[in-house]
């Protein structure tokens, strides 16, 4: 019986294979068309030698449908799924400012979730995941709610202190040059001084003798009172210092850079709680 030439070489090829495959040796390439794949992994035989190596079709181009669906799929983020608190916390960046990207939708939003992130890597909130926890909305609020025109402050440089929403900020000359930024004051039978003092000593390390701490960026302006950075988690609701004001890193020293030693320090409000 004839065969056509396509047919015949088919046959060929797996005369070869056969052969070859029983001598446990194969080089497929050789017998294949010059249009398969080249470079395909090349499987070691019992001696180490190559044994089949499988040549596989180009993998067909994804469809108009496919993209779509993968695009659709990107604008979902693993992990910022939202919630009750998104649109809160959306307002509140939104109203503070340097969030460019944030749409107050009440959606977690690839860029919002990349937004709300950058904002709890600023305040030091943990984790930092992009997720719109209670935390993070606290701390939104708070800052959102700083009464930034209630601190009297005179001409010059004043470091302005709300107990009420534990929140602080510097103003020179009439404009907030710094903050608002979160704090943490004195707890229940504690409670942080309210009035007009001035900042009368600095250290950027001072040892505290009641409680047995090294206070880094001292400056305090009232008895055994000032500000400092945290020794601890600041976002700990049920934590509160024993009348200093307590700064993330980064807060404490930019406080160290913008006052002085005779700086007014302006404190007013109530703490919640105490």
């Amino acid at each position: 019986m004839l065969m056509s030439g396509a047919v015949a070489w088919v046959a060929g090829a797996v005369a070869v294979v056969g052969i070859a495959v029983g001598t446990g040796v194969v080089d497929v390439s050789a017998v294949l068309p010059s249009t398969e794949v080249a470079g395909a992994p090349v499987a070691a035989g019992p001696g180490g030698e190559s044994s089949v190596a499988v040549a596989k079709p180009p993998a067909p181009a994804p469809s108009a449908s496919a993209s779509v669906s993968a695009s659709a799929s990107d604008q979902s983020v693993k992990g910022c799924d939202g919630g009750r608190r998104q649109r809160g916390i959306e307002r509140a960046l939104a109203g503070l400012g340097g969030y460019p990207a944030i749409t107050v939708d009440g959606k977690a939003s690839p860029a919002d979730c990349s937004a709300i992130r950058s904002f709890q890597k600023r305040y030091g909130i943990r984790p930092a995941h992009g997720q719109a926890d209670a935390t993070t909305a606290d701390v939104a609020r708070r800052l959102a709610a700083s009464p930034l025109d209630e601190c009297g402050a005179a001409a010059g440089v004043t470091a302005c202190v709300d107990l009420t929403t534990q929140t602080a900020w510097v103003v020179r000359d009439g404009a907030v040059v710094f903050g608002p930024t979160v704090v943490r004051t004195g707890f229940r039978g504690h409670t942080t001084p309210v009035g007009r003092f001035s900042v009368n000593l600095r250290a950027k390390r001072e040892w505290s003798n009641p409680y047995k701490v090294w206070l880094p960026y001292w400056q305090r302006f009232e008895g055994g009172n000032g500000f400092h950075e945290t020794t601890s988690y600041l976002h700990d609701k049920w934590r509160g210092s024993h009348g200093c004001v307590n700064l993330l890193h980064r807060d404490a020293v930019a406080m160290w850079d913008l006052l002085e030693k005779g700086t007014t320090v302006r404190t007013f409000g109530r703490r919640p709680g105490t």
